[in-house]
């Protein structure tokens, strides 16, 4: 498995504030998978160990609503980072992640990034900074879709 090129994924937030080599720093960290359509990449429920990061194709995010029935949450492209918080505090998958078109991930697991905390603080600091900034983001976003599902629910009611 060779060392994973992130250059061309420097726009994505994950690497905000970062220069070309810490982003090369944190290349070293990364593993290429490629999925087909259909695969999935992980459970609901199943233990965190890896961040992922979209590098081409697309990934559905769902949740279980119901015995057998899903809900999509989003749908995942290109640049996107889904995963996060299993290199932060390891628990287990709060939704499943099921590849959509063929794709390629470029996924960086707990241990390693344990490493990276360790030996490079001042960028896993800066990394971990831009994955809280992109989960207090999502928080903000779903609390909206929380509070604008139950306007409606009550405006149906009248």
């Amino acid at each position: 498995m060779g060392r994973v090129n992130l250059t061309s994924l420097k726009d994505c937030f994950l690497f905000a504030q970062m220069n070309a080599v810490e982003i090369d720093t944190v290349s070293a960290l990364f593993q290429e998978k490629k999925l087909e359509k259909g695969k999935t990449v992980f459970v609901e429920q199943m233990p965190g160990e890896s961040l992922y990061l979209i590098r081409t194709g697309a990934v559905r995010i769902s949740k279980l609503i119901a015995e057998g029935d899903e809900k999509t949450l989003v749908t995942l492209k290109e640049g996107d980072v889904f995963g996060e918080m299993a290199i932060l505090d390891g628990s287990s998958r709060s939704a499943t992640a099921r590849v959509e078109t063929d794709t390629v991930l470029f996924s960086v697991n707990k241990t390693d990034f344990e490493k990276l905390c360790k030996f490079n603080p001042g960028i896993a600091l800066k990394m971990m900074r831009n994955i809280i900034s992109v989960f207090s983001k999502r928080i903000r976003e779903n609390n909206d879709d929380y509070r604008e599902m139950l306007m409606w629910a009550l405006s149906q009611s009248d």
